[in-house]
């Protein structure tokens, strides 16, 4: 089933994510209906808001009465509120989606049974296990919470067995993954976007700089040894869209290792790393998300240049907003967020390379 400008995109969530998104259905003739407990960055460009905690059931029939299809920017919600929903109104991508990205364990045997290479892991359901899990995976490692980790947030890394007490504590007292610790060249992402009757765009690959566990940079093209990978990831990511009869916007992350890409991790949605396109592709990351859940044609993802770097501004950083508006072919983009905080995505700014 398609849907013409005109018709009511729900987006669930309020970020950053939810206001770009929004930004590009407004350019192509849709309205925004934003469900989220609080205001964001998305409400500022949404023509109505619905207000309700994310397992609201009944507030969420109420949002899906005045919509006509729904999708989401952000995968730590529950996906049983959302299985839900979708018996009231079309939800892209679906809760299958949804329900394996945001558990590590069920993404991990998920991808690994696609032909996936992700790092050596073990699940790790108590203290005792996670000695169990150190002595079968060994260390360097990083103990990871199996929902609700992002930016960092929800790891801790063991140097040694010595560590596992403080490690545990850290993360809540799981459950958890024990991950080995990768020997990697770069960090890379595949982006794609699947329409409902299979067909498939892939943007070329970004190679990602993260400083302490947020993302810094994402820099296309992508070096050599990226590039090497880039056949192998890619054909993962679409298995995986395949696989899960996704419709919309995926993204797959990646360690580009010796032996060829290990899966990091995977996000049913728009991503950080794919902030470059909107001025470094034809066709945005975010305009492509809207193409596909609503069935219309998807957008070709050539570069606009030859390079495109995009850097996160992250707390203060967004204070030199007029230093980086009054620079030549730097784009800048701020998120509206009121409040500045060490750790926070307050923008970016990209900068396109075309001679």
């Amino acid at each position: 089933m398609s849907h013409a400008p005109g018709a009511t995109i729900g987006i669930i969530g309020s970020g950053q994510l939810g206001r770009m998104i929004g930004m590009a259905a407004a350019q192509l003739g849709y309205r925004i209906h934003v469900y989220a407990p609080d205001t964001g960055p998305a409400n500022d460009v949404a023509a109505a808001h619905t207000r309700g905690a994310y397992d609201d059931c009944a507030a969420l029939a109420e949002f899906a009465a005045q919509v006509d299809l729904v999708t989401y920017e952000f995968e730590n919600i529950a996906a049983e509120p959302i299985a839900t929903l979708e018996e009231q109104v079309p939800v892209h991508p679906s809760s299958k989606s949804l329900r394996v990205a945001q558990d590590r364990v069920a993404e991990k045997r998920f991808v690994e049974d696609l032909g996936g290479r992700p790092a050596r892991w073990a699940a790790v359901a108590s203290r005792a296990e996670l000695d169990a899990a150190i002595a079968t995976i060994g260390c360097p490692a990083v103990l990871k919470t199996t929902r609700f980790g992002y930016d960092g947030k929800g790891q801790a890394r063991l140097a040694g067995p010595e560590d596992a007490d403080a490690a545990w504590a850290a993360i809540g007292d799981g459950p958890a993954i024990l991950e080995a610790f990768v020997p990697f060249t770069h960090e890379f992402s595949i982006i794609l976007a699947r329409s409902p009757d299979g067909a498939v765009v892939s943007y070329p690959p970004a190679c990602n700089v993260h400083k302490d566990g947020i993302l810094d940079t994402s820099t296309v093209p992508a070096p050599a040894e990226v590039a090497a990978q880039w056949t192998e990831a890619a054909a993962l990511a679409g298995r995986v869209g395949e696989a899960l009869g996704h419709v919309g916007v995926l993204t797959l992350e990646f360690f580009c290792g010796a032996e060829g890409p290990v899966f990091n991790e995977m996000a049913p949605r728009v991503h950080n790393s794919g902030h470059w396109t909107i001025e470094g592709a034809e066709t945005s990351q975010f305009e492509n998300h809207v193409r596909a859940i609503c069935g219309l044609p998807l957008g070709p993802v050539r570069m606009t240049g030859r390079e495109a770097v995009m850097t996160n501004l992250i707390g203060e950083d967004a204070d030199a907003w007029p230093e980086l508006m009054a620079e030549p072919g730097a784009h800048l983009h701020l998120y509206g967020k009121r409040e500045v905080r060490a750790g926070r995505k307050m923008g970016h700014v990209t900068r396109v390379v075309r001679d």
